[in-house]
């Protein structure tokens, strides 16, 4: 055993490792980002919940991503903050509140993904069956899409986590800067063969699933642009499309490379640098580059700048 003797409910929590000269810049860098990501996504969502021209499937979907950013960044950032000017030894938390924070960070990440995917098929609805995007991309089709992108990714992580939960536990020390379900199982001495089976499967799923339906979507819809020669409709796919293709190879590669750092335990102060920082990419950048490519987000922002000048010079 790594210590006879602990609350088997308290943990502790290795956090961020900085020095102390380079604990405040750490800190402000992170709040300014947290922070900026924070007031982006949550402006983001606003503006396409109040504006109702953008009542549409694809700022819908939008919509639900910068929710869902919202979240993810919520679920640890605030922590490591709290967490970095602790000494090392008093950064603790209950193996509850880890637990918890380990189930949102994985339901986050996942549902981004599905999100993406769903996003793909609306993009692929649009630009190659246009006369029957309004029928099917209806209100009812737009609530189940929503409902299976949260309820898939809750299922998966729900069986994710409780297959962690359910083992006993020997160790109190997590040496990660947040809780995740490696952690999780990682303070038990049993067995945790199911655990990396079903981890591999439940990775390998979301990547391949995520990877060969966005894939076949923009083979398809590269297929239907060449055939067509419209030019109005190529301008339309490669407006749309190349946002959204930003934003999954950014969320695809950074998933990536810390699925890759975790199978290499001789690199883990990478990883653990790489599990603030890279979670962080996405939610960051997102806003922004639908905030500038969108047309229509674009004009309806402008608008409420020049309107709301008006209304203080008057």
């Amino acid at each position: 055993m790594e210590n006879h003797t602990y609350n088997e409910h308290v943990l502790l929590l290795e956090g961020l490792n900085v020095t102390h000269q380079s604990s405040y810049p750490a800190f402000i860098i992170l709040l300014v980002i947290y922070i900026f990501t924070m007031v982006a996504n949550i402006s983001l969502a606003v503006v396409i919940c109040m504006e109702r021209s953008l009542h549409q499937p694809m700022y819908i979907l939008l919509c639900n991503m910068s929710f869902n950013d919202a979240l993810s960044i919520t679920t640890f950032i605030p922590r490591v903050l709290s967490d970095i000017f602790k000494a090392s030894a008093a950064r603790y938390i209950t193996y509850v509140e880890c637990a918890i924070q380990a189930f949102c960070g994985h339901m986050f990440a996942t549902t981004g993904h599905t999100i993406l995917m769903i996003m793909a098929f609306d993009r692929y609805m649009a630009i190659c069956n246009p006369l029957r995007y309004a029928t099917i991309m209806n209100n009812k089709m737009l609530v189940k899409l929503c409902v299976f992108a949260w309820g898939v990714a809750f299922l998966f992580v729900a069986v994710l986590i409780g297959l962690s939960v359910r083992l006993s536990r020997c160790r109190s020390n997590i040496f990660n800067p947040f809780c995740d379900n490696a952690s999780l199982f990682k303070l038990s001495c049993e067995s945790v063969f199911i655990n990396d089976i079903y981890g591999l499967f439940f990775t390998a799923l979301i990547f391949i699933a995520s990877i060969v339906s966005v894939s076949l979507t923009y083979i398809r819809i590269t297929m239907v642009c060449v055939r067509s020669k419209s030019k109005s409709l190529n301008s339309k796919a490669l407006n749309t499309c190349f946002t959204h293709l930003a934003v999954y190879l950014i969320m695809l590669m950074t998933g990536f490379i810390i699925v890759f750092l975790h199978r290499y335990p001789q690199w883990s102060n990478h990883r653990k640098v790489a599990s603030i920082i890279f979670p962080l990419v996405a939610p960051c950048l997102n806003p922004i580059i639908y905030g500038l490519q969108s047309k229509e987000i674009y004009k309806v922002v402008k608008n409420m700048f020049q309107s709301k000048i008006m209304s203080l010079r008057l």
